[in-house]
């Protein structure tokens, strides 16, 4: 593991020999030691539920058209019954397994094999082996960035095929679409698996490990930090990124070459679901490194919640709006489509500024101007649980001084946005926006009680400079 030294690395637990002991105040940010009886039953039923909530979404475009009521006013007045809508149901086929299992070592290839290159002629990129934050435990992992190469020939061969070699059908992926979900659940379940059993057996870092004593919680939430086989494969890095995310805008490439086999044209609508999803991906790819600070990596175990999520929800949830234009062929008026991209392209505005203006204070140690001034800090400092005291600075200045998660209310314009793009006939492609407002409201939540544990009374001094969490004077 490309990391910092650790003397005294404890042994790895094992499963009736794990104990809930805390050292007050070292090291005890990141995911929760403890549970309740709500987290309890709320981690149970996402366990449950949230893989019928995927397959009901998109079994209701494949057999009603996208109309979410339509299976529930069937099986109410008899018309069908639960066996029927499964026998309706595309079952796992031998294609969609090969084809998933070659998309997914083909990035694992890109991952491990591919060199960074575009930090050498794209200024202002940076790429190649850079550092994460602190861990809890004091370790600091190394990563090798090179996302956006990545992305970059996986669309190169995308158009390549599709104007020139003609390999496959660029509609393959919609045509593959339930039995390429049957593939990815198979993915995100053994993979979380995998972790936890590496986590309680054969830990990359023991000491950044943590425990609840509950099955399903340690199950969800991950019980290593930063899962790793051997220097560079990071499990979180690549299952956050990779596959999921350099998918999404193939899968929209496949729906809008669907749309155009079914209706004869593209429409506008289609269009502005690819570009502004677009750019949202292409910024993750070219700030890879700012990634390596965010809550994903500095906070989250890796668990159930990041490896089938990443697998399952984000692919198959993310990109609703595309599946919904397939069958409903939504051609906006040009004020409307005007008003979509206006409303796009600011609310990214919004999350690029916040984010650069943090990332600037970050790598200047506060020694830059933001909105042409010198920035506001607050000093603190914690402790890792190796004893370690590090000092830092919360920014109090530009987006920062607005709100303590004023990024997100770029994300949420965003989100917007793209379910605009699909007019107003059915609720389905807004379910992106309402999940995003509900996921982005408890991440604040949850943010800002691990950095209240990390930080302690310095936090108090921020939230009292900063009063609002979201949106100023409102939340």
């Amino acid at each position: 593991m490309a990391a910092k030294s650790q003397p005294n690395v404890p042994k790895a637990k094992s499963l009736d020999s794990v104990t809930n002991d805390r050292t007050a105040s070292q090291g005890q940010w990141g995911r929760a030691w403890e549970m309740d009886w709500f987290s309890l039953g709320s981690i149970i039923f996402l366990l449950l539920c949230a893989p019928f909530i995927v397959y009901y979404f998109i079994m209701a475009c494949d057999q009603y058209s996208c109309a979410l009521t339509g299976p529930v006013v069937d099986i109410a007045t008899g018309r069908a019954r639960l066996s029927d809508i499964w026998a309706k149901t595309p079952p796992i086929t031998r294609k969609a397994a090969q084809l998933y299992t070659l998309w997914v070592t083909f990035q694992v290839l890109l991952y491990l094999s591919l060199p960074d290159f575009c930090h050498k002629f794209l200024p202002g990129y940076v790429g190649g082996i850079q550092e994460g934050a602190v861990t809890p435990a004091g370790v600091v992992n190394k990563y090798q960035i090179n996302g956006l190469q990545a992305w970059l020939l996986t669309h190169l061969l995308w158009f390549a095929n599709a104007h020139l070699l003609s390999w496959f059908s660029p509609t393959i992926i919609f045509d593959n679409w339930i039995p390429l979900l049957w593939c990815a659940n198979i993915l995100g379940y053994a993979v979380s698996t995998f972790a936890m059993v590496k986590g309680y057996f054969f830990p990359t870092s023991a000491r950044d490990c943590k425990f609840t004593g509950n099955f399903f919680y340690n199950y969800m939430m991950g019980v290593e930090f930063n899962p790793r086989i051997g220097k560079w494969f990071d499990f979180k890095l690549f299952f956050n990124g990779r596959p999921g995310i350099v998918a999404w805008t193939l899968i929209n490439l496949s729906f809008a070459a669907k749309q155009r086999e079914l209706h004869g044209h593209v429409t506008n609508a289609m269009v502005l679901v690819n570009v502004l999803q677009a750019i949202y991906v292409i910024d993750f790819f070219w700030n890879e490194t700012w990634y390596l600070k965010t809550i994903d990596i500095c906070h989250d175990h890796f668990g159930w919640y990041l490896g089938w999520g990443d697998c399952v929800w984000l692919p198959y949830l993310y990109t609703l709006q595309g599946l919904y234009l397939v069958y409903h062929p939504v051609q906006l008026s040009t004020p409307h489509a005007m008003g979509v991209l206006l409303l796009g392209l600011v609310g990214y505005y919004i999350f690029r500024v916040a984010n650069h203006q943090k990332d600037l204070f970050r790598r200047t140690d506060g020694r830059c101007l933001i909105w042409g001034k010198k920035p506001k800090v607050i000093e603190c400092s914690y402790t890792s649980a190796d004893g370690q005291r590090h000092h830092s600075k919360l920014l109090v200045s530009g987006f920062w001084g607005v709100a303590r998660h004023f990024n997100y209310v770029g994300d949420l314009m965003g989100s917007l946005a793209y379910c605009l793009a699909c007019g107003g006939g059915h609720l389905l492609p807004y379910f992106y926006v309402i999940y995003m407002a509900i996921l982005l409201t408890h991440r604040c939540l949850r943010d800002e009680h691990r950095c209240a544990s990390k930080y302690g009374r310095d936090w108090e001094r921020y939230t009292a400079a900063v009063p609002y969490r979201l949106l100023p004077g409102i939340f």
